[in-house]
């Protein structure tokens, strides 16, 4: 891992109408435009499903540290996460991130110590960390 502080360098452009192209260095072209619910086309990756998606990611990839340096064994993670737009003083922004975490693991797992290791996973996800939006994680762990 590299030294703090790290740099993300991302650009956009559009034409007047049409989807917004998303670029970074040494990554795909994402093409996006506003969903459905913002007059958008509603089949194309949006700010809000982007924003949305980072936190499912992050969760994942967080717990998935946790767990190796816990030495936990688990077979599979899916999580599912619903983020709530609302006009909070006539603004319109994320106020509410529900995460849906179903883990699987091994026979002879504790899925008890799975659950609090999801728990950690919630509590130390950077990107969560950087949001004003309160977050749930809603877990259940079975054997895979």
């Amino acid at each position: 891992m590299q030294d703090y502080p790290h740099y993300y360098r991302v650009a956009s452009s559009a034409q007047v109408e049409g989807e917004v192209t998303v670029t970074s260095p040494g990554l795909q072209t994402l093409a996006t435009a506003p969903p459905a619910e913002f007059g958008g086309p509603g089949d194309r990756w949006s700010p809000e499903t982007l924003f949305t998606a980072s936190v499912a990611d992050c969760f994942i990839l967080t717990f998935r540290a946790i767990a190796r340096a816990s030495k936990y064994a688990w077979s599979q993670l899916e999580c599912e996460v619903e983020g709530v737009l609302d006009r909070v003083e006539k603004t319109s922004r994320f106020t509410e991130f529900t995460v849906h975490a179903r883990l699987f693991v091994p026979e002879g797992m504790d899925p008890g110590r799975g659950r609090r290791l999801l728990e950690k996973a919630e509590k130390s996800c950077l990107i969560t960390n950087s949001l004003t939006a309160e977050t749930k994680l809603v877990c259940h762990v079975a054997h895979a």
